[in-house]
């Protein structure tokens, strides 16, 4: 036993055992440098890595063997330190390593960090961490079936299915702590990427040592931030920057609801048309055909009076012409025959056509809005350019016509706000995808680390 080895109990409350059950650390030097060194799952790791001269250790050789020292010098603190305890998922875990890894991409370095996690009743577990985004992830037995998703490679996993987002060379660049492998500076693994946020199904390749390949598969659950601040007691962890592979769209679930609430509040308002359709008696009460010609006597004329029963509502006033290549135009006054209140309005008629085509039209409609029951008449007085230009129009009255276009605008308007939200939500995909190997430039993803459990 090394110089300075020690032993010490520590306890590991969790469900996979009996409360208070005992987990083996022990204290010792490095043979290399001599610090101080602590071995938070004796018996489950296979390799240990000195914090002050980076040498790994074989943690089975009773005097730790040095079986390599790291050529790279780069100091990393974990952000969630080693020693570190926390509850996640319902049990407790120990951060008892870290490892950063590094990919390369268009010529572009971009390194994550990941955090091994042990509980002596579950095993091992990784938490990775890139640009302020977190995953708590675990290896999985079962061989996911291959599949497609949008033109995109995909894989089915529990009926899941997840869809290929980025495949890299991942190489190991700085360790610290223990490791249930035997860990080497410039390990190099090939990672590929499947999402179905907020999971993320990642395959890691790896040459063994008779050549032959080993592809381990592990499950990334995204965290946040605030989860890992409350889990392992840290104060405040650096925020998530940009969009992360597996990060769950927050407008998703948003645009899910308010597209149903949207159905609810169009089911009503098309209630309520229907109802305005059926309660509105858009009755005929008025009909006469006329003709006009400019010199011809006196222009204006009242009609006979007529009655305009039931609920104060409106009047529609339909003009029907024979205008061609012409136009004419037309003031009206609807007048209450008891107190000489009038409704003037004017309309406009216009139509010519030639070999380029027609335009215009030879019938407008105008609507007096909030008309009370009572006996009216119509003045009417029509106007052409022409003097010797013979008009023949038609004019219907009806009483209470159906408007459907306060419908409309409020169709619209419930329209504006799941637009926006689904708007967001896409938009959100589409920066998530900018990251992916589909973007046609590629860009840093974190990769999910994998492993073996207990």
């Amino acid at each position: 036993m090394p110089t300075g080895e020690s032993k010490a109990d520590v306890r590991l409350d969790g469900p996979g055992g009996p409360s208070g059950a005992v987990a083996l650390t022990r204290a010792l030097n490095c043979p290399n440098c001599g610090a101080s060194l602590t071995m938070r799952a004796a018996g489950h790791s296979l390799s240990i890595v000195c914090d002050s001269c980076h040498s790994v250790l074989d943690a089975k050789d009773e005097n730790y063997q040095v079986l390599s020292q790291f050529e790279s010098k780069m100091r990393f603190q974990p952000l969630v330190p080693l020693g570190s305890r926390g509850r996640m998922a319902g049990q407790i875990w120990e951060v008892i390593g870290a490892q950063v890894r590094t990919i390369e991409v268009d010529g572009v370095a971009y390194s994550w960090s990941e955090h091994l996690l042990f509980n002596p009743y579950q095993g091992f577990r990784y938490l990775t961490h890139y640009q302020g985004h977190w995953n708590f992830v675990r290896t999985v037995q079962a061989l996911p079936l291959g599949s497609s998703h949008m033109g995109k490679p995909a894989v089915i996993l529990q009926g899941e299915t997840y869809t290929h987002f980025q495949t890299a060379q991942a190489q190991t660049t700085f360790v610290v702590g223990e490791f249930p492998w035997e860990v080497h500076s410039g390990d190099v693994a090939e990672v590929r990427d499947y999402i179905a946020p907020p999971h993320m199904l990642s395959s890691e390749a790896t040459t063994a040592e008779a050549g032959a390949e080993e592809i381990t598969w592990s499950l990334s659950t995204y965290m946040a931030a605030s989860e890992i601040e409350q889990a392992f007691k840290i104060p405040r962890l650096p925020p998530p920057a940009g969009i992360f592979a597996d990060q769950p769209n927050p407008y998703a679930a948003r645009a899910k609801g308010i597209w149903g609430s949207f159905g609810l509040l169009l089911l009503a308002l098309l209630v309520a048309a229907i109802g305005s359709i059926a309660l509105s008696s858009n009755k005929e009460i008025f009909s006469h055909d006329y003709s006009f010609r400019r010199g011809a006597g006196e222009p204006s004329f009242v009609t006979e009076p007529f009655e305009l029963t039931g609920r104060t509502s409106n009047v529609e006033l339909n003009l029907d012409t024979d205008i061609y290549n012409n136009w004419a135009y037309f003031n009206f006054a609807l007048i209450d025959q008891d107190n000489n209140k009038a409704y003037d309005f004017g309309r406009e008629v216009s139509y010519y056509t030639d070999s380029d085509g027609s335009e215009g039209s030879k019938s407008d409609t105008a609507t007096i809005p909030s008309v009370p029951p009572g006996r009216y008449y119509l003045r009417v007085e029509p106007e052409t350019p022409d003097a010797a230009y013979d008009l023949h129009y038609h004019l219907r009255l009806r009483r209470d016509v159906p408007n459907l276009t306060f419908f409309l605008l409020a169709f619209f308007a419930l329209l504006i706000p799941p637009i926006i939200v689904q708007w967001r939500s896409a938009a959100f995909e589409g920066h998530r995808w900018m990251e992916s190997d589909y973007s046609g430039r590629g860009a840093a993803s974190v990769f999910s680390s994998s492993g073996d459990d207990d």
